[in-house]
């Protein structure tokens, strides 16, 4: 074997030590948030040794960073991808449906996508020191939401349409970690849409309760 494919058999292996780690991070961390999750239990689960988190990471702390910094990003993605391609023709609900997305398939599919809705709940309430350097992702996230519902609700000012984005973004958090969120996750992603999405339109639409706008 040649020293090139032994060192490239090295980088690979190391990727996936790497990757392990941070999924193990990230399971935990959707479980407990940060101050419950011990460096132990992360090797353990990921089959790896102390010294691969300081090798790869330099500490518990720069590794549980570096698995919440990932699944934001992956949350933030799938958002702006569910949003970009509607236009001003898009109806309100396909606008919350859109918002939705990431969180139905998530609460559908269980598993590592979950842990990631879950993480970003937890850091949404708590949000981790160097939460700035997503800002211009989330700026980016938001400003598409307020792209598509301002054509549908003209009379409302900007300020209030951020609050309201943010209502719905926190109803969404909420169902990640509390008991409703299980019940919802036993359902397939059509029937999770159907319960969930005329809500956060709701949300949007912030209808008052004589139905007036």
């Amino acid at each position: 074997m040649t020293e090139v494919k032994k060192a490239d058999l090295r980088r690979k292996a190391g990727q996936r030590t790497r990757d392990g780690l941070q999924s193990a991070a990230l399971e935990l961390l959707a479980q407990r948030g940060q101050e419950g999750v011990t460096l132990r239990e992360i090797t353990d689960r990921a089959g790896a040794n102390v010294a691969a988190v300081s090798y790869h990471f330099g500490s518990l702390k720069a590794l549980c960073d570096a698995a919440i910094e990932h699944a934001l990003e992956q949350y933030l993605d799938a958002q702006l991808l569910a949003l970009g391609p509607l236009g001003p023709t898009a109806s309100l609900h396909e606008v919350a449906g859109a918002f939705a997305r990431p969180m139905i398939r998530a609460l559908a599919a269980g598993g590592q996508d979950l842990a990631v809705m879950r993480t970003v709940a937890r850091v949404g309430i708590d949000p981790p020191q160097g939460w700035e350097r997503l800002a211009g992702k989330f700026d980016q996230s938001r400003q598409e939401a307020l792209r598509v519902l301002t054509a549908h609700l003209p009379g409302v000012g900007e300020e209030e349409l951020v609050f309201r984005t943010r209502c719905a973004a926190g109803l969404l958090n909420w169902l990640a970690l509390a008991p409703i969120g299980a019940e919802l996750a036993a359902m397939s992603a059509e029937q999770i849409e159907r319960r969930l999405v005329p809500v956060v339109a709701g949300a949007f639409r912030g209808d008052t309760a004589d139905g007036r706008r």
